[in-house]
């Protein structure tokens, strides 16, 4: 059965700017509207309009979104410096940054039940607890710019979360006590950005720079796999439910797969032209759905074998 992609706008209005994307513990799936100032929720099943819900300027540019470990949705705001919880009825708290820190970008929950995540601007991580205590981590690295970041789960859980480096052309481990190990990539300006724990318990990350999927092991062992097309930006990627990574290919206008067993890839076109596809994840209903940035959702399904 072939691949169908549909593309929902759903009151997202053109210049919203959908960003990053999660499916929430509502059944709901949300997405953070970085040009609007906004975070959308979207009833996939009831077939509503989405709900929109300005964030204030202390969360301007909002961009990577994850759901949290109380219940709510948390998101990076790369340009207010702070971090931003939205409880599922829309309720909005804002946690700036400490002095010095800033530009924080990826986001995820760790296995202590805090959320980590990268600052782009500060070459460190920084841990927020859902209660608003901070704690840096700062880099080994000069200009790093990192960037994505990921907890393993389930055979891919060692207890620490991966991050890239944007800048560094190269892959952090964090221990939850703060201690970072990296890994430098074999390509030459790779500039990796989306990561994610793969159905194998490895790292799948995506080098923007270079065209490739990359793979990392607990150990550190890495692969790099060259997209047909290397001028396809990739940007996010996340683990799909049917044993392979997908990611965004922001230049070529596609969503991509890749199969961790055989290496192979598929390559969905989306409809319409310059959609920008940046975050990507799996929704409530078992599909993919990737956050476009000229205004609309994208549904992939179903997913080819």
């Amino acid at each position: 059965m072939a691949t169908t992609v549909t593309e929902r706008w759903a009151g997202l209005e053109t210049g919203a700017g959908p960003y990053g994307i999660c499916a929430g513990p509502d059944g709901a799936l949300w997405c953070t509207l970085v040009h609007a100032g906004a975070v959308a929720r979207l009833d996939i099943g009831g077939g509503a309009t989405a709900e929109v819900f300005p964030v204030g300027p202390a969360l301007e540019g909002p961009s990577t979104i994850t759901a949290g470990p109380d219940g709510a949705l948390w998101f990076s705001a790369v340009t207010g410096h702070a971090i931003g919880r939205i409880a599922v009825d829309g309720a909005v708290t804002a946690f700036p940054l400490p002095s010095g820190s800033g530009g924080p970008f990826g986001l995820a929950t760790g296995p202590d039940g805090a959320l980590w995540f990268t600052e782009s601007q500060g070459d460190r991580l920084g841990r927020l607890t859902p209660d608003g205590r901070f704690d840096a981590v700062p880099l080994p690295v000069a200009g790093a710019f990192p960037a994505g970041i990921t907890a393993g789960t389930g055979s891919g859980s060692d207890g620490a979360l991966w991050f890239t480096m944007n800048q560094a052309n190269a892959i952090g481990r964090v221990a939850v006590d703060g201690s970072v190990t990296t890994y430098p990539l074999p390509t030459p300006a790779a500039a990796p950005v989306g990561i994610c724990t793969g159905p194998d318990g490895a790292r799948w990350f995506v080098e923007i720079g270079a065209g490739q999927v990359g793979r990392i092991t607990s150990d550190g062992e890495i692969d790099e796999l060259p997209l047909p097309d290397r001028s396809a930006r990739p940007h996010a990627i996340c683990a799909g439910p049917d044993g392979r990574c997908w990611f965004t290919e922001w230049a070529a206008n596609r969503i991509g797969a890749v199969d961790p067993a055989t290496g192979r890839f598929e390559h969905v076109d989306l409809p319409t032209p310059s959609a920008e596809p940046h975050g990507i994840c799996v929704g409530p209903d078992g599909a993919l759905w990737a956050a476009l940035e000229v205004g609309a959702l994208a549904r992939i399904a179903p997913l080819p074998t």
